[in-house]
């Protein structure tokens, strides 16, 4: 049996909730099922944040004590230039981060967090709809922006919100079996049929 892995999800003021609680919730499942690993929140400091919602969350590390990740996931927010894109500290420990974990995530404008730390230069990528054409002015990315996810390399990408739960299936079932991610969907018996996508 596979080991589980150590989940590092970075969080910040106004963060949007759903973009890292779905992972989140992959995660830790794919971890209970392998009975080992954790699944930890990394802010810049461990002072409690407010997520775009309005959820009250309070990170387990900072970036100085943060443990050794094998993932790192930057999840995203409508307003991300103001409360992340504008962080040089942020910005720098992510770029830090991408030479010692296996896998870095950007789950909606999170993909844009990869972009200001130069870590998209020559790949394939997308984010949310409503800031593509922030991806489409970067000559050195190249936006891909009817995909649900994008790997390219060791980075990996997805569109908005929901959107990071199928790319946090797809990396378990990458690093581990497709039958375990597909386990993994069971247990959270999601089987999105949204209503309201059908014709009127």
């Amino acid at each position: 049996m596979t080991k589980g892995l150590t989940y590092g999800i970075f969080i910040y003021e106004q963060v949007a909730e759903l973009d890292f609680v779905g992972p989140l919730q992959v995660f830790g499942v794919s971890n209970q099922l392998l009975q080992s690993g954790q699944v930890v929140t990394i802010g810049q400091d461990t002072h409690p944040l407010r997520g775009v919602g309005g959820l009250q969350i309070v990170p387990d590390y900072s970036f100085e004590n943060a443990p050794k990740l094998d993932v790192l996931l930057l999840p995203g927010t409508a307003e991300i230039s103001e409360y992340a894109l504008g962080n040089d500290k942020a910005i720098d420990w992510v770029r830090d981060q991408y030479n010692k974990v296996d896998w870095m995530t950007g789950v909606c404008t999170g993909g844009l967090l990869l972009q200001k730390a130069g870590l998209l230069k020559g790949r394939k990528a997308t984010t949310h709809w409503m800031l593509m054409e922030s991806l489409a002015k970067d000559p050195e990315v190249t936006e891909l922006p009817d995909l649900r996810y994008v790997r390219d390399g060791n980075i990996v990408t997805s569109q908005g919100i929901s959107a990071g739960i199928d790319m946090a299936l797809w990396l378990v079932g990458e690093i581990h079996t497709p039958d375990h991610a597909r386990m993994v969907r069971k247990i959270l018996q999601y089987d999105p049929a949204p209503p309201y996508t059908g014709e009127v």
